[in-house]
C-alpha cells in the first residue's frame, strides 16, 4: 500500500514537474518572439504611425487619380494604391514634405511652433468651394462688416445664433480675384492649444474637392499658403486616362 502511495506521489510529482516545464519552455519561447519582433519592428512603432516611406501610392477617387508618397498619408490604412472614397494627408510646412525624423517633434505636437498642415481630398460636397460660398453661405450669418485682421485680411464674427461657436471669418481684400481666399478659424482663445484652427476648401481635379487646416498662426503668411496648397494640388493629381 505504501509503495502504491509512493508510486502515485512520483507519478504526480513528474507531472507537475513536466507542466512547470512546459510553462517555462512556453514563456521563454514567447519572450523569444517578443524580443525578435522588438528587433524587426522597434523602429516602427517608435515611429508612432507615421512612416519614412516615400514611395508613390496612387489612390483614385472618382474619375481622378492623386499620386502621393506614403509619408505623406496620414493613416496606415489609406497608404494603399487603389480606390478610395478619400485620402487625409499631413505636411510639414513651409517645405510641404511628408513625415521624416528632421520633423518628428512637428509631426507629433511637441514642437516649438505649429508647423503642419493637414489636407484632405473626397469628391466635391456642394456645388461651391468655400470662396463660392462667403456671399450666399456665410455672409448672412455674421455680425458686420468685421475688423483688420492680419495680412489684408478682414475677420468677421459670426452670430451667436449661426452655429458656428468660437469660430470668425477670414476674408481677403475683394481685388477681382477669380478665388477670393476665405477661410474659417477658431477665434484666437480657442485656437492657442490647437494645431490646426483654421480650415478652408477649394475644387481641385476633375470632381475633388481639397480640404485643408491650417494654424491661426499662419495667416500672416496666408497668400503663400493658397498659393502653396493649389501648386501642391496640381502636382499631384493625375489626369484619368
Amino acid at each position: 500500500m505504501q509503495a502504491t502511495t509512493q508510486k502515485i506521489e512520483a507519478i504526480s510529482a513528474s507531472l507537475l514537474l513536466r507542466k512547470v516545464f512546459y510553462c517555462v519552455a512556453a514563456l521563454g519561447a514567447l519572450s523569444l518572439c517578443l524580443t525578435i519582433a522588438g528587433y524587426f519592428l522597434g523602429h516602427t512603432i517608435s515611429l508612432g504611425g507615421h512612416t519614412e516611406d516615400t514611395s508613390v501610392q496612387e489612390i483614385v477617387i472618382g474619375n481622378d487619380i492623386l499620386q502621393i508618397p506614403a509619408n505623406m498619408i496620414r493613416f496606415d490604412r489609406q497608404r494603399r494604391n487603389g480606390i478610395a472614397e478619400r485620402v487625409d494627408l499631413y505636411l510639414h510646412w513651409p517645405e510641404m514634405q511628408g513625415y521624416s525624423p528632421e520633423f518628428k517633434d512637428d509631426f507629433n505636437g511637441a514642437g516649438s511652433e505649429k508647423k503642419l498642415l493637414f489636407l484632405t481630398f473626397e469628391t466635391r460636397q456642394g456645388s461651391q468651394d468655400m470662396s463660392g460660398r462667403y456671399g450666399p453661405v456665410y455672409l448672412p450669418l455674421t455680425e458686420g462688416p468685421g475688423v483688420a485682421g492680419p495680412a489684408d485680411l478682414t475677420i468677421q464674427r459670426f452670430r451667436s445664433d449661426s452655429g458656428f461657436v468660437n469660430e470668425e471669418l477670414l476674408v481677403a481684400p475683394d481685388h477681382g480675384a477669380k478665388r477670393p481666399f476665405v477661410a474659417r478659424c477658431l477665434d484666437e482663445q480657442s485656437s492657442r492649444d490647437n494645431l490646426a484652427s483654421c480650415q478652408s476648401d477649394i475644387f481641385v481635379g476633375g470632381d475633388l474637392q481639397l480640404t485643408y487646416r491650417f494654424p491661426r498662426e499662419m495667416l500672416e503668411d496666408w497668400q503663400i499658403l493658397d498659393r502653396q496648397i493649389a501648386e501642391f494640388a496640381r502636382g499631384h493629381i493625375k489626369s484619368a486616362e
